[in-house]
Order: structure tokens, then C-alpha cells, then sequence
């Protein structure tokens, strides 16, 4: 035994790196007579199937039958290579087989592991079962490999109490068997199990309180996940990635910015998933300085490609930071890859945008290049085509969808295709588009035909419509204000105090209008008609009185409709000069450069009036505006917005 083990000609297997190699290495051991030796054929198998010699695991498999008296070590190494394959089938069969060569006291537990991870893959039910069957009659229950991997195998199942069974019953548990319980409550949403689990653990390493972290932060338990975070000692990139991820899943980007540099400074070099995170709070803030330090960090340590996902989230990031242009180059560096989220991005990037010719001639090059849309690259375009006022062209490609690409429509597909038609004032198409599609219209699908019945004035259908989304979501104060809007424009003061009364009554409030901007490093925020004396001064209201009267003699006229309340028109004004879009562009007006462009983020769409002011703005003070409200981009440049006056 010793001479082959040491035989060159099985050395050999250690430098094989290609499968022409290993052909060569397998005909010398046949020339040599080493093939008629289990020794020797198990290195090969084992090397075949274990190994990341491409096509390896189909030569074992085409090895195996020539072998006489296979032992268990083969078994094992070709059930385990099955076993991690996307269809491991094989590891079932070749397990059947063994049971019927071997007995249990070859070594057939060395395979167990393997093929109840391919029944869990396989959600091989009742095969599992008898396996678990075979387990519970053998030592094999005995080995805490085998409990762990069982346990696994019910949560790939979705059999929550069944693990749990498992688990209470495990001879010896360790702390992967812990974590691993912990793991199958998180993936079915029982996140009071999993806490209480977590609580009861005798040791926790760092697996488990990522997983901890990871799970409320998808719950919406950001305060408990930071309370995980803080009390734990030894942190790995995966623990930092959890807390990030949380913070942005739980609308607070700027603790995960903040959290990503103080990982930064402590050395850590972060992961993809760190990345795409932090890309995402930039992205969510809107604030392009953030996103470019951010790329050129990438560039310079040479990551843009660590993660394929990267380079779709820094097209999402300049895209949403209202930097097109960049999202566009960025997406022309990687586009020969091929990757779908990468055109998803840049198609959905250009629909915010209101860009809906260049959007389709996005979608024309994927055709061109034989590249599959799925059904989110419909989704993009569908909202290009509505931002863009492109109806024919909509209707053209939800079709298109269905019939050439045979991609069902969801919801949010018909929900494109609801506010294609609302925009575009054709109300009854859209209505019938709510009727006649296939589920149930959402609170999103009737607050797109409320919004679009308060733009062209069509009391009824918006009045339907708004109780329809009040129904489907009671706490969402929108609805509410949009339809008190309909009937403040048609003079309906009795109604709009109905309105009111019933926001009140219901605890509802509204949401008070937000913009925000970053000037030399510091976010300033300004809420409509307060909060002046906390992010700037008096000379701020003096910027905004000075700037409506030079854009008068340019022929602004305050819409004084904006104002939806009954009061003089005098006070109408005043009240106008104070929403937040207004005090953001004086703020920018006066702390930057000339040059600069003004960057504003708006929580809400911006109104009619606003939109005209800053138009104007930006022809009298010659200065370009970019300005996402809740829906798109605007960009303000010499009196023009790029939405052409369809928002």
C-alpha cells in the first residue's frame, strides 16, 4: 500500500489542473496496472468529483461503472459531488446503490450528510423521511454531522416544526446546530422564535448574531439589530454588511454612510454586498458627492468587479442622484457583460428621468444583442414610456411582453399601464385597465387614477377612486389630501372640511413637505413653512422675496391654486414662498458656487407653482436645478425642465 500511495503516477493528481491532464494521468494508471487498485481509483474519483477541474464530476461519473468493488470512500466522494450540483439527483440514486453493496458498517455515514442535502435540494420529501428513518435505526444519529444536516434538510423542506423536532431531540447539539435552527425561523418569518432562541443559546459566535442582525433588520427591528451589533465583541465584515444592509432595508441611509466610513477606518475592507448597500443609501439620499467618493474608492482598490452587482447599483446610484450622464458611461464600461440587472438599471434609470425615447433604444440594443429582458426591463420601460407621455409606444411593448417574450404581466406591469393612461388624461382606459386585469387593484393602481383625476380636474372618478385607496390603506394620509385637493380646486370647502374631519377622527396626519440638499459636506433640510430659524435665517426668506420679484418682471404669476385653503389671496402668497422646494433653491442661491448646480430631494412631487418658479430661476440667475421629487428628475436649466411640462 505504502509503494502506491507514493506511486509518481498518483502524485501526479495533486498538479492535474485541466481534464486533458487528468485523462493522461487516467490511461497511465491503466498502463501501469494502478486502476486495479481501490486505493488508487479512489484518489481519482475523489479528485474528479471534489475537485474544480471543469468537467471533472461527468468523467468520475463515467469512471465509476468500470470500477469492480467500489468502497465507501468512493460512494461518498461521488455522492458529495452530486450533492452540490444544481440537480442532485445522482446523489439519491448513487446512495440507493451504495445501501445495496455496502453495510452500515463500511462507512456508508460518511454520505449521509451529502445526500440529505440533495433531498433538501431536491425537496425530496419522502426519500428524506426514509433516510431519517435509517438514521434514527443506526449510530448514525449519534454523529452531530448527520443531526445538522437533517435539520437542514426539513428547513429546505419549509417544515419549521419538523426541524424543531429535530432539533429538541439532536443527542448532541453544537452551535451549528443552534444557528442553523435559528437560520430556518428567520427564512420563515418567525422572527419571536428565532429571538427567543437566540436568547436561550449557551454560546454564540459571530454566524449567529449576523443572522440575528441580518433577520431584524428585514423585520423592521432596526433597534434590536443594534443592540445585537453593539454587544458584540468580534465583528467580521459579514457583521458590519448586516447593520448597513439593516439601515438602509429601514429607511435610515445616513447611519449606514456613517457606519460604512467607521468600518472604512478601522480597516476593514468591505464586501459586495457592503457596497451595493451603502450605494443604495447614496442613492437614496441623492447625494452625487457621496457616490463619487464611493466610485473612486472602487476604482482605486480595484473592486468595480468584486461583485457583479456593483456596477448595476452605482448606475441605480448616479441615476437616482440625478446624474444620468455618468450612470450612462457607467453602464457603456460594463454593457459587454451582458449581466440583465445592468440594463434593467439603466433602462430604469432613464424612466425617472422622463427619457423614454432613450430608454427604448436601450431595450432595442438588448434585442439587438440577444440578450433576454425579464420581467423588471418591462417594468422600466413601460414607466419610461409613461413619464415620457409615450401611450402608443406603451401599449406596444405590454403587449410585446406577453406575446413575443411570453412574460405574464403582474400587477406592477398593469400598474404602468394605469398611470400611462392617467397622465395622458385617458381616464376611461385606465379604469378599464383596473377592471379587466386579472387581480385585484392595489392601493398604488387607485392612487394612480386619484392623481391623475386631480391633474385633469375629474371630480368623480377621483373621488371613487380615493375611497377606494382609503379603504386599501386607511393610514396613508395621501389619498386623503389628494382627494381634500380635488375639492379645494373645485371650490368644495364643505367637503374638503369633511375630509379633514376625517383625518382627524382617524388619527391621520399628513406628511409635511421635506427638501433637502448637501452644501460643503452638511445635509440642510427644509420643511414647508417651519423650521426656518433651525437650517437657515431671515436672509433666506430675503433671497426667496427678492427672487419672485425679479421673476415677476419676467412674467411670473404665483398659482395661487397651489394653495388649497380658504383664506385671501394675499395670505395665499405668503404661504407659497414658504414650501420647502422654494427656501432650498434661495439656500442654494446664496452658499454656492455660481456654477454649481443646485441639487435638491423633495419627499413629495413638487407643485405646479414651484415647478414654474424654479424654472424661471434658472433663466433669471442662469443656474442649473436638478430636483427629484417623489416620482422623477427634474432638471432646470435657461427657463426649461427637462420633463417638458409632463409630471
Amino acid at each position: 500500500m505504502t509503494a502506491i500511495s507514493t506511486n509518481p503516477v498518483v502524485s501526479m493528481l495533486d498538479k492535474c489542473k485541466s481534464l486533458c491532464e487528468l485523462r493522461q494521468i487516467h490511461a497511465l494508471m491503466i498502463k501501469t496496472n494502478l486502476f486495479n487498485h481501490n486505493f488508487t481509483v479512489s484518489r481519482l474519483i475523489a479528485f474528479c468529483s471534489l475537485s474544480s477541474v471543469s468537467g471533472g464530476l461527468d468523467y468520475a461519473a463515467s469512471v465509476f461503472p468500470r470500477i469492480q468493488y467500489p468502497n465507501s470512500f468512493i460512494f461518498f466522494a461521488l455522492i458529495k459531488g452530486f450533492s452540490d450540483t444544481p440537480s442532485p439527483v445522482e446523489s439519491l440514486i448513487l446512495y440507493s446503490y451504495m445501501l445495496s453493496c455496502l453495510n452500515y458498517s463500511n462507512g456508508v455515514e460518511f454520505s449521509v450528510p451529502s445526500v440529505l442535502k440533495a433531498c433538501g435540494k431536491l425537496l425530496a420529501f419522502d426519500e428524506g423521511r426514509q433516510i431519517h428513518g435509517q438514521v434514527l435505526k443506526t449510530h448514525f444519529w449519534f454523529d452531530p454531522f448527520v443531526g445538522n444536516s437533517m435539520l437542514r434538510m426539513y428547513i429546505d423542506f419549509g417544515e419549521i416544526e419538523l426541524a424543531r423536532r429535530v432539533f429538541d431531540r439532536m443527542p448532541n447539539r453544537d452551535v451549528v446546530s443552534w444557528n442553523s435552527m435559528i437560520a430556518g425561523y428567520l427564512k420563515a418569518g418567525e422572527i419571536e422564535l428565532a429571538s427567543g432562541l437566540f436568547d436561550q443559546m449557551p454560546e454564540r459566535d459571530v454566524v449567529s448574531c449576523n443572522a440575528m442582525i441580518d433577520g431584524y433588520g428585514k423585520c423592521g427591528r432596526c433597534d434590536l439589530a443594534e443592540k445585537v451589533f453593539e454587544s458584540m465583541g468580534d465583528k467580521d465584515v459579514v457583521t458590519w454588511t448586516s447593520m448597513i444592509s439593516a439601515y438602509v432595508q429601514n429607511g435610515r441611509p445616513r447611519k449606514a454612510l456613517d457606519l460604512f466610513r467607521e468600518m472604512l477606518s478601522l480597516g476593514l475592507k468591505p464586501d459586495g454586498p457592503a457596497i451595493v448597500s451603502v450605494l443604495s443609501a447614496i442613492a437614496d439620499l441623492g447625494f452625487v458627492e457621496e457616490g463619487k467618493w464611493l466610485h473612486a474608492y472602487l476604482s482605486m482598490n480595484k473592486m468595480e468587479s468584486s461583485s457583479v452587482f456593483i456596477g448595476s447599483a452605482l448606475i441605480d446610484m448616479y441615476s437616482k442622484c440625478g446624474y444620468i450622464k455618468n450612470a450612462y458611461l457607467v453602464f457603456r464600461s460594463i454593457s459587454h457583460r451582458r449581466n440583465i440587472g445592468d440594463w434593467n438599471s439603466m433602462v430604469s434609470g432613464l424612466a425617472i428621468h422622463g427619457l423614454g425615447r432613450e430608454a427604448i433604444d436601450i431595450f432595442v440594443d438588448m434585442e439587438s444583442m440577444d440578450i433576454e429582458p425579464n420581467e423588471i426591463t418591462f417594468l422600466g420601460l413601460l414607466s419610461a414610456c409613461s413619464h415620457g407621455g409615450l401611450v402608443e409606444e406603451g401599449q406596444f411593448y405590454f403587449e410585446a411582453m406577453q406575446e413575443k417574450y411570453k412574460i405574464a404581466p403582474r400587477i406592477q406591469h398593469y400598474g404602468c399601464m394605469i398611470d400611462l393612461f392617467g397622465r395622458a388624461g385617458h381616464l376611461e382606459d385606465a379604469l378599464r385597465i383596473v377592471h379587466d386585469m386579472p387581480f385585484e387593484a392595489d392601493v398604488l393602481a387607485w392612487k394612480a387614477i386619484l392623481s391623475a383625476s386631480l391633474k385633469h380636474g375629474d371630480i368623480e372618478i377621483g373621488r371613487s377612486a380615493a375611497l377606494r385607496a382609503i379603504e386599501l390603506a386607511p393610514d396613508d394620509s395621501s389619498s386623503y389630501v389628494l382627494l381634500s385637493n380635488i375639492y379645494a380646486k373645485a371650490g368644495r370647502w364643505d367637503d374638503v372640511a369633511s375630509i379633514r374631519l376625517m383625518m382627524k377622527q382617524r388619527g391621520v396626519k399628513k406628511i409635511a413637505g421635506c427638501s433637502s440638499m448637501l452644501v460643503n459636506g452638511k445635509v440642510y433640510e427644509f420643511l414647508v413653512g417651519k423650521g426656518l430659524e433651525r437650517s437657515c435665517s431671515s436672509h433666506v426668506l430675503a433671497k426667496i422675496d427678492e427672487a419672485v420679484s425679479r421673476l415677476k418682471m419676467e412674467g411670473y404669476k404665483p398659482d395661487l391654486s397651489q394653495i388649497l385653503l380658504d383664506i385671501e389671496d394675499e395670505g395665499k402668497e405668503s404661504l407659497l414662498n414658504l414650501h420647502s422646494e422654494k427656501m432650498a433653491v434661495a439656500f442654494g442661491l446664496i452658499h454656492l458656487n455660481k456654477t454649481a448646480p443646485i441639487h435638491i430631494v423633495k419627499n413629495l412631487r413638487v407643485c405646479c407653482d414651484c415647478h414654474s418658479f424654479i424654472k424661471l430661476v434658472s433663466k433669471v440667475y442662469n443656474r442649473i436645478i436638478i430636483l427629484r421629487d417623489q416620482n422623477r428628475f427634474h432638471r432646470f436649466e435657461n427657463g426649461c425642465c427637462s420633463c417638458n411640462e409632463y409630471w
